[in-house]
């Protein structure tokens, strides 16, 4: 029975732990949520006199309901958490009561039992009727004992006390958490029904000003069909300039990489001549120090059997003494031969070493020499922006801040239904005064003018980058520019709100921006 108890304790303890963490993180989503609405009210407020019967209006205000829709599910969530923690302080406060008494009960008996002992309730009577010495100090060691025990059941009981009132403060905050996210909840209703009657309010302006805004429409996507196939021509006619450019690089860099391998030839021939004189004065000293080195060793190994043979012969003819004086002298000769012939063939290895140096140097100055050469002749340069595809999904986004109001693609409208667009990128909505930055190194390949409104195209290798709807633009033709290079400043369009037009094209083709910038 004490196993399962303390197991379920276990769970509700870790359990307590795990819902303080998910409360947490709710607490901080819910603070996040704030931070956009607030975000969102601040772009309406700037935009109050703008027209309401924008897609981008509509959509802030489906944002903020969206956002306090899933607030509202996380104060849910938050309540359950904060009902499971009165009901495990409850428990706690249940289980501590229990162990209480139960303290209680124990030190009641204690007392009681210490009123019937009249020995221990008279301790000096207690100790004095003690037959010896040693008796009478073990008996007030167990007073003393027994003294200690009382109190320590004392404590105990203290203890216990306090943590049923810090249990009951506990439960008596998580009460008042739970009142104040009853009334923040309430809040948030009010704020989504209110939120709601301005979409419905929004949506039926939208249906009152039908034939005007459809009208509108039509316009916007003549417009677009007409800013699109100018920027078709524009990048074919790239294409074709870059093709000619291509064919004619081609051939410049030929005629380049030519007179550089000339150039390296001719440097190499004369690096290849002081090498040569080089290394025929190694290879001559080192024949020299070979042929050294051999006499040496035969003139050791001579030597040793000279002196062996004399040693041999004197040895018949002399005492003991003078053969082994001449026996030393002949070693010591020998041994001065063998030093000889070690030298040379040290000097003769580092000749050695000293040619293959020289072999290994002449090899690095020729691949240097033609590396010099082919970078001095420009063979090999690398276009601006012609790593492009290889930053896909990492590439910057066009504006500081803003809201995707269109899709890349057919889109069905999200008002009237029976209108479908079609879009070679995406729109974002801004703040009045938003510039366009450009998301990636490149070359501004041209700068459109269409009506009341300028298009920056910017080139990228083969892709191009496409910023539309500027009133001022910033940058002209053929300028080379960086990622957050400003591009222009961001106008109105037909519906009042200030919108972008991006996108991305590779070669004659659009794609979608999402799969591209870090949004």
């Amino acid at each position: 029975m004490i196993k399962k108890i303390s197991f379920l304790l276990s769970i509700l303890f870790f359990g307590s732990i795990f819902g303080q963490n998910t409360k947490e993180q709710l607490q901080k989503q819910n603070a996040d949520i704030k931070k956009q609405i607030a975000n969102i009210n601040a772009d309406l407020a700037k935009t109050k006199n703008e027209s309401k019967l924008s897609l981008a209006y509509l959509n802030a205000v489906n944002q903020k309901i969206s956002l306090r829709e899933k607030s509202y599910n996380n104060t849910q969530k938050e309540k359950r958490f904060i009902e499971d923690d009165i009901y495990r302080s409850q428990l706690e406060i249940n289980k501590n009561k229990r162990e209480l008494g139960k303290l209680r009960e124990d030190y009641a008996a204690i007392l009681v039992k210490a009123y019937k002992n009249k020995g221990v309730q008279n301790k000096v009577i207690f100790i004095l009727s003690s037959k010896s010495m040693g008796e009478a100090l073990r008996r007030i060691q167990y007073l003393k004992q027994y003294s200690e025990y009382q109190q320590r059941k004392a404590d105990e009981i203290n203890d216990k006390a306090n943590e049923i009132q810090k249990n009951i403060a506990k439960k008596q905050k998580a009460v008042g958490e739970k009142d104040n996210l009853l009334l923040n909840q309430k809040k948030e209703l009010a704020a989504i029904e209110v939120e709601r009657g301005q979409k419905e309010a929004l949506l039926a302006e939208f249906k009152q000003n039908e034939t005007k805004l459809t009208a509108e429409l039509k316009q916007k996507q003549t417009q677009q069909k007409s800013l699109e196939a100018q920027i078709r021509a524009i990048i074919n006619e790239e294409i074709r300039a870059a093709k000619a450019k291509a064919e004619a690089e081609k051939k410049a860099e030929e005629e380049r990489k030519r007179q550089a391998m000339i150039a390296a030839a001719k440097e190499k021939a004369r690096i290849d001549a002081e090498n040569k004189a080089k290394a025929e004065a190694l290879e001559r000293e080192r024949k020299a120090l070979e042929e050294e080195t051999r006499k040496a060793r035969e003139l050791a190994v001579k030597k040793a059997a000279d002196e062996k043979k004399r040693a041999d012969e004197a040895a018949k003819a002399e005492s003991d003494a003078k053969a082994e004086a001449r026996r030393i002298i002949a070693e010591k000769e020998a041994n001065e031969a063998k030093a000889k012939a070690k030298a040379a063939e040290d000097r003769l290895a580092a000749a050695k070493a000293a040619e293959a140096a020289l072999d290994k140097k002449k090899d690095e100055e020729k691949q240097a020499i033609e590396t010099k050469t082919m970078k001095a002749f420009g063979v090999g340069s690398v276009t601006a922006g012609s790593n492009f595809a290889e930053s896909k999904g990492r590439i910057g986004f066009p504006v500081e801040r803003g809201n995707i109001t269109h899709r890349f693609g057919r889109q069905q409208h999200p008002v009237f239904k029976n209108i479908w667009e079609e879009n070679n990128g995406i729109k974002i909505a801004v703040s009045a005064g938003t510039k366009a930055r450009c998301v990636f190194p490149g070359v501004v390949s041209t700068v459109i003018v269409d009506g009341g409104t300028k298009t920056v195209m910017v080139k990228h290798g083969n892709y191009f980058t496409v910023y539309s709807n500027l009133s001022n633009v910033y940058v002209k033709s053929n300028q080379t520019v960086s990622a957050g290079t400003q591009i222009g400043e961001i106008t109105t369009s037909l519906d009042g709100s200030y919108t972008l037009d991006f996108q991305i094209w590779n070669g004659t083709s659009p794609v979608d921006p999402m799969g591209w910038v870090s949004y």
